[in-house]
């Protein structure tokens, strides 16, 4: 995956975050890009090691993986954050 392809993916994944898990959460749109994108990374890094698979580009699995890290990361920041 490209960096162009990283950034939307990142993008998708921070919206659905916060969509999944709503309320205050961290920054605006850069901020949700970012969340995504470390999400993306915790996910596949997570989901590779439990045997699950990677994220591979922009397709389903790719996107529950990368979405169930960055949900993972929002709620890490919200238990630290508290």
């Amino acid at each position: 995956m490209g960096i162009l392809s990283w950034i939307l993916l990142g993008l998708v994944v921070g919206l659905l975050a916060k969509f999944i898990i709503p309320g205050v959460g961290p920054g605006g749109f850069l901020v949700t890009i970012i969340l995504g994108i470390v999400g993306a990374f915790i996910g596949g890094f997570i989901s590779t090691r439990l045997g699950f698979g990677t994220v591979t580009g922009f397709n389903l699995p790719s996107l529950a993986i990368a979405t169930g890290g960055a949900v993972i990361l929002l709620l890490g920041y919200r238990m630290i954050k508290k």
